[in-house]
């Protein structure tokens, strides 16, 4: 019977030779099956990602350097910097610790995200009392003037890297209280933030979901490649 497989374009379809049949038969008889080495490319709906892998097959190009959203560089030490910078991230991403800090009703949601409905802690996510033991700051609430020094003071305390997740219409922009004399217009006044969580208050899943984004931020870090680069 005779094999069929894949070849250069994909489009077509090749039957294989009839000596590599009689091979595979014969090797089977010894206990070992040989199957013809032939070079295929995962077959995918994109034209265009398609023609990148089938060129990439024919120059053996590195394959780093279609991976989305992330340049690993063209030398070998910049892709050895890469892939210690990947190994960084996967740590980062998977022990998140945020600071146990909560400034008005969302900070229910938050807890809600803690308790065993949500579990965030299969995601590596922990709570911790000390901003020195954090690398995650939650602006779960209404930001006023008289807390925004002392925001700033918990955030200067956290060692770098460190990330702010906004939670809230409040600590996005001021919610409700946005006229007010005293309230802060939005917490990025004061901190930067990396993740903005809509709602009032946002359900738990949501604040999930920010987190979750942020780990898909943490991903895309590229810490050694770019002091190699400097």
């Amino acid at each position: 019977m005779a094999l069929f497989r894949y070849s250069l374009p994909l489009s077509k379809i090749s039957l294989a030779s009839p000596f590599s049949t009689s091979l595979v038969l014969q090797n089977s008889k010894r206990g070992a099956v040989t199957a013809p080495s032939t070079t295929t490319v995962e077959p995918t709906t994109e034209p265009q990602i398609q023609a990148e892998q089938e060129q990439n097959v024919i120059t053996n190009s590195s394959p780093y350097t279609l991976v989305p959203g992330k340049n690993y560089g063209t030398n070998k030490l910049e892709v050895a910097l890469a892939r210690l910078d990947d190994v960084a991230n996967l740590i980062r991403r998977g022990s998140i610790w945020p600071l146990t800090f909560g400034l008005a009703c969302c900070a229910v949601e938050m807890m809600h995200m803690a308790a065993p409905r949500y579990d965030m802690d299969r995601f590596g996510v922990v709570f911790r009392a000390s901003p020195r033991q954090c690398d995650l700051m939650i602006v779960a609430g209404t930001l006023t003037n008289k807390m925004a020094p002392a925001l700033r003071r918990l955030y200067d305390q956290m060692f770098h890297p460190k990330w702010v997740i906004s939670m809230g219409s409040c600590a996005n922009g001021g919610g409700y209280y946005h006229y007010s004399y005293a309230v802060v217009r939005g917490c990025d006044r004061i901190i930067p933030v990396d993740i903005y969580v809509p709602g009032c208050p946002p359900s738990a899943e949501a604040l999930l979901y920010g987190v979750l984004q942020l780990q898909r931020k943490i991903k895309r870090g590229h810490t050694m490649q770019s002091w190699y680069r400097k």
